[in-house]
């Protein structure tokens, strides 16, 4: 199997309460093109790292324990030093894939769960334009 890989620079701030999520994401990020992965479970700890780190992109679940990814977007777009970072939600809702619903959570697109760790980088890519 030929497995293209796209270095970049960009940091990418991860938030998803499945560990292993946050770790193939981590891996697949970093190995295969060069992007230095934050992963976070808490949405609250994400709202301080994303201060600290100002990432490229943040991949968010929706489905988490204590502050889901709706609280967490609502305190993002509240906060104008992160409010322009943009997000890519990884949600296994499918209703949250559709158009309407990113254009009404002002997220810049979704991925549905399960997804393919080897494609996630150029699924990003078409999203961003990157």
């Amino acid at each position: 199997m030929n497995i293209q890989s796209t270095y970049t620079d960009k940091t990418i701030l991860v938030i998803d309460d499945e560990a292993f999520i946050c770790d193939i994401l981590q891996t697949c990020l970093e190995l295969l093109h060069g992007c230095r992965t934050v992963t976070t479970k808490s949405g609250k700890e994400a709202l301080v790292l994303a201060t600290e780190i100002n990432p490229d992109l943040i991949i968010l679940d929706i489905i988490m324990p204590n502050m889901d990814g709706f609280s967490f977007l609502q305190k993002l777009e509240a906060n104008p030093q992160i409010a322009h970072i943009p997000v890519i939600l990884l949600t296994s809702r499918a209703d949250l894939t559709e158009p309407q619903a990113i254009a009404k959570l002002k997220v810049k697109g979704a991925i549905a769960k399960p997804f393919y760790p080897l494609k996630i980088f150029s699924e990003i890519c078409r999203i961003l334009g990157w």
